[in-house]
């Protein structure tokens, strides 16, 4: 009975390391997120910033150097159009190069999403 569960949080966890490229309002500049999720907010967050540094070094190949900075990126949540107030798991933690949000999931946990704005 048990087994089940652990199956959708592995699909999930595995579908959290999607991102997300967008473009930002300054020219030579790129919105990247990443999302995950995991079984508590230190789960899903080291989750979530570990995507976004996968993209980031994605991101400056070819492009030499680059600048990062956080940028509070809008929640990529999995089963719902969007996050209510109440679901907010905070505090969100901003460090120099992400700024990440969680919440509590539908079918995880907690999910969160950390962005960057880059610059080259």
């Amino acid at each position: 009975m048990r087994l089940f569960l652990y199956v959708p949080v592995y699909l999930f966890a595995i579908a959290g390391l999607c991102v997300a490229v967008a473009p930002a309002n300054a020219a030579g500049c790129s919105q990247l997120v990443g999302t995950a999720d995991g079984w508590d907010k230190s789960d899903a967050l080291s989750g979530s910033q570990a995507a976004l540094a996968q993209e980031v070094n994605d991101f400056k190949k070819g492009k030499g150097a680059i600048t990062v900075a956080a940028m509070k990126a809008r929640p990529q949540p999995y089963w719902r159009e969007s996050v209510a107030d109440y679901l907010y798991v905070k505090p969100d933690v901003v460090t120099p190069s992400s700024y990440t949000v969680c919440w509590h999931g539908v079918i995880s946990p907690v999910v969160c999403t950390s962005g960057a704005k880059v610059c080259w």
